[in-house]
């Protein structure tokens, strides 16, 4: 899933930005209100984790510009200010959760886990596509009740393409949300992932469940 990051402290966004990426977010960052509210127009986010505190525009008013401009993006809004009125100010503004510094980066998981659940309209907790079975709270997949390791890159592909099951799912739009919209890395890294999936998830099955569409991206599809 692909996170932006508005915190004007450094350490702490490159110490979220490790942690995220190491359990297969793609990251961006920011550290104005202002930049806050253009990539968050300009790129399409599954979470924004936005920090109160940020110079320019505040956190508060971050979260109410991009709710006038329709932008229903889940936001987690992190500050130092942990009273009452300043968790309802927050989310008044149109957050969605609040986390109060310091916090474990377990929490922050959890609580990033629970919005992209829901995204613009609730999800289940687990992700079923045929019989393949994701858990995203345990970074978990199974199929035919056989569980199947995957790393974090692996889990964020499948976990990807099994929210839009049936739909052809193009290779630039995988690479903005399993990577991030500036990687300069190999051209051909989605068909290498979708390879380690199929190696993974299909092999040992006998049975497909990824389809490439020549020239365009690949599908998951539900098979028994």
């Amino acid at each position: 899933m692909r996170v932006l990051i508005a915190e004007d402290e450094m350490k702490m966004a490159r110490a979220i930005r490790r942690g995220l990426e190491a359990e297969g977010y793609a990251v961006e960052t920011v550290a104005t209100g202002d930049d806050a509210v253009f990539w968050a127009k300009e790129q399409d986010y599954d979470a924004i984790v936005l920090d109160v505190g940020l110079p320019g525009r505040d956190g508060y008013a971050v979260c109410r510009a991009l709710r006038e401009a329709q932008i229903w993006t889940p936001v987690l809004i992190l500050t130092a200010r942990g009273a009452v009125e300043d968790r309802i100010e927050g989310l008044d503004a149109g957050a969605d959760d609040y986390l109060v510094k310091p916090f474990a980066f377990g929490e922050l998981l959890a609580r990033l886990r629970a919005l992209l659940r829901r995204g613009p309209a609730e999800r289940a907790p687990e992700i079923v596509v045929g019989n393949v079975r994701i858990d995203p709270a345990a970074h978990s997949v199974t199929r035919a009740g056989v569980r199947v390791d995957l790393s974090p890159r692996e889990f964020s592909l499948l976990e990807y393409l099994a929210r839009r099951p049936g739909e052809v799912v193009r290779r630039s739009e995988i690479l903005d949300h399993v990577w991030d919209y500036d990687y300069d890395g190999m051209s051909n890294i989605v068909d290498v992932y979708v390879g380690y999936l199929r190696r993974k998830l299909e092999k040992p099955f006998h049975s497909p469940v990824i389809r490439a569409v020549r020239g365009v991206g690949y599908i998951l599809e539900p098979h028994e």
